[in-house]
């Protein structure tokens, strides 16, 4: 590498050289386009410009406010009233309507839907799903079995209000934890795993002792259940015929929902979402599977 302080003028391109050799090839002395450097230094005076007129450079507690005093904060909530202005009059009619005049209605039943959906997706989606499939522990809300009931006025309440939440008009009522508070013998609760699984036809074990299954199920299951397993929507007691079930149906989930109870959260709505978001909830979950179609 060699160093040569003499501006020289290249033979091939006619270009002079800044006068540094690096191994043995001349570096041209070529300027940057003036569009470029022109850009370039718009882009550094925008730069400052924006800094200046708009909040920008974080502090320790705070940061730059900006000379204009815009805030994307106040920005989306004009655009939050200027929707809310947009939608008013809808808003209203389903405001001052039944649940059952807004299904009938094809307008307001769209516009409910479509508010409900997005509702459904803010509020509802990390339990249920973006399109209510549920998980084990979160309902399917498409399959029409509910435990609370699947009509508008059902859904409603649920939503409304809840399960075994914070509002004392929420539903209530929790499955037992019927061997960890001694209420029976594992080998009770093993053959009432046995006998629930047959209720929904399927396979128990080898051996299996329905008989004594049965009457374990009569003396503590019965109750809330009913006597041949079809579940109690008063209760939150879910059918145990239709193959439906909400934490799995193997064996070992049976047993350690008898073991150790079980009781999932359904948070209450009321006071957090308004009226006519909850009614359009409300349509919108109806819609998937409601009023338990055949």
């Amino acid at each position: 590498m060699a160093h040569d302080k003499h501006e020289q003028v290249d033979a091939i391109s006619g270009v002079t050289t800044t006068g540094h050799s690096w191994d043995d090839i001349q570096e041209l002395n070529n300027p940057l386009p003036r569009w470029w450097l022109w850009t370039f230094y718009a882009c550094i005076a925008w730069a400052i410009a924006y800094c200046i007129a708009y909040p920008a450079w974080p502090m320790v507690s705070s940061y730059t406010k900006g000379v204009l005093g815009w805030q994307s904060r106040d920005a989306v909530v004009a655009d939050l009233e200027a929707l809310k202005q947009q939608r008013s009059g809808m808003t209203a009619k389903l405001a001052g309507s039944s649940l059952e005049e807004i299904r009938q209605n094809p307008e307001m039943f769209a516009f409910a839907r479509a508010q409900g959906k997005a509702a459904f997706g803010d509020n509802c989606a990390p339990c249920h799903g973006a399109g209510g499939a549920g998980a084990k522990g979160y309902p399917n809300l498409n399959d029409d079995d509910w435990l609370w009931g699947g009509s508008l006025a059902q859904i409603e309440q649920t939503i409304r209000y809840g399960a075994r939440s914070t509002s004392d008009q929420g539903h209530s009522g929790a499955m037992p934890a019927f061997g960890r508070d001694g209420m029976l013998k594992r080998e009770e609760i093993l053959q009432a795993a046995d006998y629930v699984r047959s209720l929904s036809g399927l396979p128990t074990d080898k051996g299996a002792d329905l008989a004594a299954g049965a009457k374990v199920f009569a003396d503590n299951c019965a109750a809330c259940h009913g006597d041949k397993g079809l579940g109690n929507q008063e209760l939150g007691a879910p059918n145990l015929t239709d193959q439906i079930w909400l934490f799995g149906s193997d064996k070992a989930a049976i047993v350690e929902g008898l073991m150790n109870g079980r009781g999932g959260v359904m948070p209450t709505w009321h006071g957090r979402l308004d009226d006519t978001t909850i009614k359009s909830l409300t349509l919108y979950v109806h819609s998937l599977g409601g009023d338990q179609r055949p």
